[in-house]
């Protein structure tokens, strides 16, 4: 028997008929509580062969234990027209009785078994070509994105130009505006051409604003509506 033992052990034994007689069959065992034995008797015909599976139940191994358990197959030739099994065995006489004697082993697997008995139960790996062609649109959508985000850089580099250009002419504007308010406080005549100028430098600022304003609204509803 192989361990591990903390679960059910089973091993089988193969009984064959050699002769040309049907044989009876049963078998025993010193320790009955531990083992499970399916089938336990039975006939073979002549010439054939019959599969017995000894179960060992779980226990607590101990390595320097060592086994006592034994089995026993005894075997007779089968009467004709027989009936009650348990009747032969009880007729039968000692010199028609075969027996043959089996001792007990039990042995823990080494490293290098354990080893090979994991790499047997993982899984092989199946190639499937559908499988590895599924991530080619998440790759598709990826370059889309990127495409979008330069598309955005640009916008906003444009608009950072446009905002550059517009700040420039605002501050040509006002100091245009002070140069004019510095004109007309200097002119004390207060002549009409003066007024205009002053009029028109303090007017163009409120308009420059108005502009600006008016482009970052259209950009962002833009972005939003799209």
């Amino acid at each position: 028997f192989l361990g591990p033992f903390t679960d059910v052990v089973t091993t089988n034994l193969k009984l064959r008929n050699p002769s040309d007689r049907r044989v009876c069959f049963k078998v025993k065992t010193t320790a009955p509580r531990r083992y499970c034995v399916r089938p336990n008797s039975g006939i073979i015909d002549p010439g054939s062969s019959v599969i017995v599976s000894v179960m060992l139940q779980p226990f607590d191994y101990d390595p320097n234990e060592k086994s006592k358990h034994k089995f026993m197959v005894q075997t007779t030739y089968a009467p004709p027209n027989i009936t009650d099994m348990e009747a032969v065995w009880k007729e039968a006489k000692p010199d028609e009785l075969m027996d043959s004697k089996l001792r007990c082993v039990f042995e823990m697997p080494n490293e290098n078994d354990k080893l090979n008995d994991i790499d047997a139960s993982k899984p092989t790996p199946v190639l499937n070509t559908s499988k590895q062609d599924g991530p080619m649109p998440k790759s598709h959508s990826v370059s889309l994105n990127d495409t979008e985000t330069r598309k955005l850089v640009e916008e906003c580099k444009r608009l950072q130009a446009e905002i550059m250009k517009l700040t420039d002419e605002n501050r040509h504007l006002r100091d245009e505006g002070l140069r004019l308010r510095k004109v007309a406080h200097s002119d004390k005549s207060g002549s009409p051409t003066a007024l205009a100028l002053r009029d028109n430098g303090s007017n163009s600022l409120p308009s420059l604003l108005v502009v600006i304003a008016a482009i970052f609204i259209g950009f962002f509803l833009g972005k939003f509506i799209l």
